[in-house]
């Protein structure tokens, strides 16, 4: 595998409906610009977005590329669904569903209301229901709440806030009595209502997690995303320390095994069974496992991690087989999963991922789409109909309103819109991480403006006028933008070029992704057509 360090550096319907949107966007477009020529190690999904099976038997880490952190996995028969921290945009928490953990495909977003940074959900099902417990930060307070859905299709419950205001990262279990139970973040617990609605009684604390060498470089200790599973005679906790980022080999997995869920819990002889131990390595601070069995029974688990030089795809979610010892313990393999794997035995494959370019002739708002940190009513400032996407202004700049971005997996790769300004409007093309940090490039009728660093830097005249097509180019980093009024027969370089390698949680804070995405400011709206996202080699 070709190594860049960092100093180098809605099931098969929907999918369907989304791919084909594909063939526009994948061919060379009219005055597109070269590609610089590099090997991939991965096989070429829609659009020629990286994907995981490589056709042959085995599969390449990650199995979901860019930001899909705190993976919760759950087993409903056949069938595998999983959802990630969604932090801040809305409608977050998209559950995934395949049938042989390797190719995925979207199914619906599941939160609707902003509660707030949502962190670490757990997917479970309990007597034949749905639930997503998921811990939510907010400037007001930090709780927790639950969702439910008879259907995971949903539709999906409003929050119900659990009154949990000191913890993070629940994980669900029932005990040998049918009791139902969440574990928190600390090695603390507190019992759930039979319904899962509402919590019973005070935390306790139960577990006193495994403590790492003191000299081990890592970013604090930090025990979170417990989760609990049983085998056998042993209910397993399996529980993420070291923290989530700061120094490559910080974050890790340990486990801890005990006959009651009250404890005594007796730590694993060999923790961490999980860590990035050399920043040479594929994948930086891997961490925040969950443990599930495969199609033919034998094991697997999938965790998180960063890519080594692309801090600003986010957290990403890998796959790992898991063996179990004579000793009752298991082991996880796969090394720091740079290599390929062969895949789970069993099972069928799904199409993987979805088109990221949009005709705007289907709706994608939440699979695709969402707004970062919306207000209430901000989802009607968007309309769609006969193929154009109207979106109405909101402040001044992307640093106060809300744009729509999405999640992208490829480490190079163009976005292209044709985008059309009423007067006292502007609107663009933008890599956005936060409020605070983000770049791209906007115009209004007279001129354009450029944004870097989360501020707006200048503001050269626009010769196209109100309509235009505008191409966003990061090619690892190396951000380019382009300009056509011709409707793409000629295009121009725009003369501001960017580097964004630092746009990223260590320098920011957040956990969050550098996501490609679109915006409109002012007074007025802004129309938006043929998105088209092409994956670069």
């Amino acid at each position: 595998m070709v190594q860049i360090s960092r100093r180098g550096a809605l099931g098969s319907l929907l999918t369907g409906a989304a791919v084909a949107a594909v063939p526009a966007a994948a061919e060379a477009q009219p005055g597109a610009l070269p590609v610089r020529a590099a090997s991939s190690p991965w096989a070429k999904g829609v659009e020629g977005q990286r994907k995981a099976d490589l056709g042959d038997g085995t599969f390449l880490n990650p199995i979901l590329a860019g930001d899909h952190p705190d993976p919760s996995i759950l087993k409903d028969g056949d069938d595998y669904y999983m959802t990630h921290s969604s932090f801040d945009a809305y409608p977050g928490l998209l559950i995934w569903h395949s049938k042989d953990l390797v190719n995925w495909a979207p199914v619906v977003a599941s939160l609707k209301t902003n509660v707030g940074s949502i962190w670490a959900p757990e997917l479970c099902k309990h007597n034949g229901r749905y639930y997503i417990f998921l811990p939510a930060k907010h400037p007001a307070g930090n709780t927790s709440y639950v969702i439910w859905a008879d259907r995971i299709e949903g539709p999906w419950s409003e929050p119900i806030d659990l009154k949990l205001p000191r913890y993070i990262d629940p994980g669900h279990v029932v005990d040998e009595h049918g009791v139902r139970w969440l574990f928190l973040s600390g090695g603390d617990r507190i019992q759930l209502a039979p319904d899962g609605l509402s919590t019973v009684g005070a935390p306790e604390h139960v577990y006193n997690p495994w403590h790492y060498p003191e000299d081990w470089d890592v970013e604090g200790f930090s025990p979170e995303g417990p989760k609990v599973m049983k085998k056998g005679d042993y209910y397993y906790l399996v529980t993420a320390v070291g923290g989530t980022a700061g120094p490559p080999t910080g974050h890790m997995v340990i486990v801890a095994r005990a006959k009651s869920l009250a404890g005594p819990w007796e730590d694993d002889p060999h923790n961490p069974v999980v860590r990035t131990t050399d920043n040479s390595e594929t994948w930086w601070s891997r961490g925040h496992a969950t443990l599930v069995e495969g199609p033919a029974g034998d094991w697997w688990t999938v965790y998180h991690g960063y890519e080594n030089g692309f801090y600003t795809l986010g957290r990403q979610t890998l796959l790992a087989p898991v063996t179990w010892t004579k000793d009752g313990w298991f082991t996880v393999g796969g090394g720091d999963l740079a290599k390929p794997l062969p895949k789970p035995k069993g099972g069928k494959a799904v199409p993987h991922g979805m088109a990221l370019s949009d005709d705007f002739s289907t709706d994608k708002y939440g699979v695709q789409w969402n707004f970062f940190d919306p207000k209430p009513g901000e989802h009607d400032r968007m309309t769609r109909e006969n193929g154009v996407l109207t979106l109405k202004g909101a402040g001044e700049a992307p640093s106060t309103g809300a744009p729509l971005i999405f999640v992208n997996g490829d480490q190079a790769y163009e976005i292209e819109c044709e985008i059309e300004v009423d007067p006292d409007t502007r609107a663009g093309l933008i890599l956005f991480y936060d409020r605070q940090l983000y770049c791209g490039l906007g115009f209004d009728q007279k001129n354009f403006v450029t944004h870097q660093y989360g501020i707006e830097r200048g503001r050269p005249a626009n010769p196209h006028g109100a309509k235009m097509l505008l191409r966003l180019r990061n090619d690892r980093h190396i951000v380019a933008f382009h300009t056509s009024g011709d409707g793409g027969a000629t295009w121009k370089r725009f003369d501001r070029g960017m580097e964004v390698s630092g746009y990223h949680h260590n320098v920011r804070g957040g956990f969050l992704m550098l996501k490609p995405g679109l915006y409109a400011a002012g007074k007025g709206s802004a129309r938006f057509r043929n998105f088209r996202y092409r994956a670069l080699v």
